[in-house]
């Protein structure tokens, strides 16, 4: 699906709800190594390819994936359809104060945005049960449409899942750094690198401590057994 297919899709939907998985060359390798992650991933009613080796990987072995579509992105574009249709939004994660002003910057783009809350839960509040149970009453007490949460995989879907057993008629979008991106605290890469698959190189320079490994041992290795693979299947189909 394009971008503003998704987008139709969810304006279509409101009262249905659902959630979007934004899946990234860094989520597909977890998943291929923990099967308790696939069947997390399997209940995802839309995934998008966040990253563009999986566009690429996609067309080669003969898939119709038209276009990029990145969770830091779909917070603007569903945000603002949320305006249109007189939704409610929440805004969960990233450091204290970041959330609110993402929050605020969602308001100047799309006057009259109705946003429900905002929470940036502490570290570990997922490995208690009073704490997780805290932070999911307060979201279900404001009865949003969209939920934005911004919490890194596999944290964020998992907690997706817990919301969806007492709140099932909401949006939820696991949107990774998309708060903070929106906020302004962190940037997103040039246009020209995003659409040449080099936003990764963007945030290492941004946060090499943070992401050395993850991206240049783990990802990029397993990014390039991925178009191997597809290629493969391609000359086999």
């Amino acid at each position: 699906m394009t971008e503003a297919e998704v987008v139709r899709r969810v304006r279509e939907t409101w009262h249905d709800g659902g959630w979007i998985l934004t899946a990234n060359v860094d989520i597909v390798r977890a998943i291929t190594r923990d099967r308790s992650l696939v069947r997390l991933a399997s209940t995802a009613t839309l995934t998008v390819a966040d990253g563009m080796p999986l566009v690429w990987a996609g067309r080669i072995a003969g898939r119709d994936i038209p276009e990029r579509v990145t969770g830091s992105s779909l917070v603007h574009t569903l945000t603002h359809a949320a305006a249109l249709d007189g939704r409610s939004v929440y805004l969960l994660g990233g450091a204290p104060g970041v959330a609110e002003r993402a929050a605020a910057v969602m308001r100047r783009q799309s006057p009259g945005l109705k946003i429900a809350g905002v929470a940036a839960p502490p570290v570990g509040f997922d490995q208690h049960e009073d704490t997780l149970r805290s932070v999911i009453d307060d979201v279900v007490l404001t009865q949003p449409s969209l939920v934005l949460i911004g919490m890194g995989f596999p944290k964020q879907e998992k907690l997706i899942q817990r919301l969806r057993e007492v709140m099932p008629n909401a949006w939820y979008v696991g949107c990774g750094a998309g708060i903070p991106m929106a906020s302004g605290d962190s940037k997103r890469a040039p246009v020209t690198m995003q659409k040449l698959g080099l936003e990764w190189a963007h945030r290492l320079a941004m946060e090499p401590r943070r992401l050395a490994k993850r991206y240049l041992r783990d990802d990029l290795p397993f990014a390039l057994r991925l178009l191997a693979g597809a290629a493969v299947r391609r000359v086999l189909r």
